[in-house]
């Protein structure tokens, strides 16, 4: 907890924001080459890809095992609620999902208070245990920890995948930066939960010199009896708590994914007209709830589950430390050697749990892992699908000088209003704009071309990065540009071009959007394969004009056939 959490993560990880916005993700795209191309570029985004899928099985993991754990508490006090765990904890569970769409703020208003009496619990009852054995203070003393690892030897390195519950955190912590901001977490951490949970621990080991007999739940027995049910209800709410993390975590992750082009469109909603940062994606939410009853209903008890927590986390702290050595170099300019003491320090620590929780695959931990390659495949193969996709669209597309020249020496007839056709090649002419001029011999006296980019950096300014051209009269080329924690905002774009040279009365605005039916022939194996899963992927893909808020009535879309 002291090197890990606390080194590591509050001092050290924290500070590698992407202005503002942490996570793996965000993490990946500050240290990663400018250029797409060379071996380092490969390694980055490739552990950084993979770190962030397995952060979903954590999104998973976490409510499963915290709350089952909690509510199981009530079979310490007597076993006539033993066949209450399973449906209380899906209860609780489910409340909790159904509340995100309140959002973080909102929640986090009830929780708050909850979350510090929990806490200065758990230091009230970890200092009236080290009082009556005060002599558990002498831990802290380093050569106890190694006199255990040479009594023990491999025994004692399994234990250290048990161990690791202690600093499961420290993952979420980082990626939920966008939701606070890292002076307030670690004012909450160094204030009230690490000398809190600290104090606890010494208790447990108090109690357990004293009473060895309550190592099958020390956490309850440190409490008086009298205390048993209001201490299961109060670790409840905290573990419910402690699931927040990682569920908006998961929510921002997605939302990066999305914007940079790794996940296909889902629905974003806002939830703070002040903070950015804090979102609900309700597909998400509600899939990650479905993957957490499975578990539940499989695993049937927090010791179960316990197996397959930590495989993916320990792997993803791997990966964050390994980004972080890239970040040393390259965002703060420290020296190889300093980089390298630094990175070999924490890896000691990372490497030692990784490889004890490696043993737990065959018990649990195949199932963490193998959700975090179906995403990690699902990111590669919608970002490898939609750079196919732009080549081919880009073939059968000319350049906006080419088509103006054409309609400039055609016939066609000018109709009122204004036309907004939306590009994903800022430089090329949209395929309805062509298709429509194709079949219907008809054109807008005001065409504006828009393409949306999506840029490397959590958050742009976007009256200063939307870009205009004329190239002739009536005819505007509109580049509106966003960070990848931004949402395209259509009202607040045409707000902008209203501002500067360009009229627009919604009122008098349709919407062109291009349609893609895609389409496999002609390959096998692998390849067919990812082209397949891309296109299934496309097809459930929120559709643009929920995506950008585009009225229904507005729109207009021009479909077109492309074989992949």
């Amino acid at each position: 907890m002291i090197i890990i959490v606390t080194i590591k993560y509050h001092l050290l990880i924290i500070r590698l924001d992407n202005e503002g916005e942490g996570g793996i993700m965000a993490l990946m795209e500050l240290v990663r080459p400018k250029k797409g191309k060379g071996v380092s570029y490969l390694i980055i985004i490739t552990l950084g890809l993979f770190g962030a899928s397995l952060l979903y099985g954590d999104g998973i993991l976490t409510p499963a095992i915290s709350v089952l754990s909690a509510v199981e508490g009530l079979n310490v006090a007597t076993p006539f609620f033993e066949p209450y765990i399973i449906p209380l904890t899906l209860i609780i569970l489910f409340t909790l999902f159904y509340f995100q769409k309140r959002g973080t703020s909102k929640v986090g208003s009830i929780f708050g208070p909850i979350t510090s009496i929990w806490f200065l619990t758990l230091a009230t009852l970890g200092v009236s245990s080290i009082i009556q054995n005060p002599e558990v203070l002498s831990s802290v003393n380093p050569v106890y920890a190694v006199n255990f690892f040479v009594e023990n030897k491999f025994l004692g390195f399994i234990v250290l995948g048990s161990v690791f519950l202690v600093v499961t955190g420290g993952e979420a912590l980082y990626a939920d930066i966008g939701h606070f901001n890292h002076k307030a977490i670690q004012i909450a951490w160094f204030f009230l939960a690490m000398p809190s949970l600290l104090l606890n621990y010494f208790g447990q080991g108090a109690l357990l010199l004293r009473r060895p007999e309550t190592v099958v739940n020390p956490f309850y027995h440190l409490a008086p009896e009298w205390a048993l049910y209001p201490m299961v209800v109060l670790a409840t709410m905290a573990t419910i708590i402690a699931s927040q993390a990682v569920i908006t975590g998961s929510f921002s992750l997605t939302q990066q994914a999305v914007q940079l082009g790794y996940l296909p469109r889902v629905r974003i909603i806002h939830t703070s007209e002040s903070e950015r940062g804090q979102i609900y994606i309700p597909q998400v939410n509600w899939l990650l709830f479905i993957a957490i009853v499975f578990l539940v209903l499989e695993f049937r008890s927090s010791s179960n589950i316990a197996a397959a927590y930590g495989v993916a986390l320990t792997t993803t702290m791997l990966i964050t430390t390994v980004l972080a050595f890239f970040a040393m170099r390259k965002i703060w300019n420290w020296s190889l050697p300093l980089a390298l003491i630094v990175t070999v320090f924490f890896l000691v620590a990372d490497v030692s749990f990784f490889g004890s929780n490696m043993l737990k695959i065959a018990h649990g931990g195949w199932f963490p892992l193998a959700l975090g390659l179906a995403v990690y495949i699902i990111m590669t193969t919608w970002n490898w699908g939609r750079k196919l996709l732009l080549e081919k669209i880009q073939e059968v597309t000319q350049p906006i000088e080419k088509f103006i020249d054409e309609v400039m020496s055609v016939r066609v007839v000018s109709t009122p209003g204004t036309a907004i056709y939306m590009s994903s090649n800022p430089k090329g002419t949209p395929p309805a704009l062509v298709k429509n001029l194709k079949h219907n011999r008809i054109l807008h006296k005001q065409i504006v071309v828009l393409s949306v980019i999506y840029e490397k950096v959590p958050h742009v300014n976007a009256e200063e990065a939307i870009e205009i051209e004329n190239p002739t009269e009536g005819f505007y080329r509109v580049v509106a540009r966003y960070g990848f924690m931004d949402n395209a905002n259509l009202k607040q774009i045409i707000e902008i071009l209203n501002k500067r040279e360009i009229k627009i009365n919604i009122e008098k605005t349709t919407f062109f959007l291009g349609r893609e039916l895609l389409f496999v022939k002609d390959t096998t194996g692998l390849r067919r394969f990812r082209k397949k899963l891309f296109v299934l992927l496309s097809r459930n893909s929120q559709r643009a004009t929920e995506f950008f808020n585009i009225p229904n009535d507005k729109v207009f879309e021009v479909g077109s056939q492309i074989e992949l």
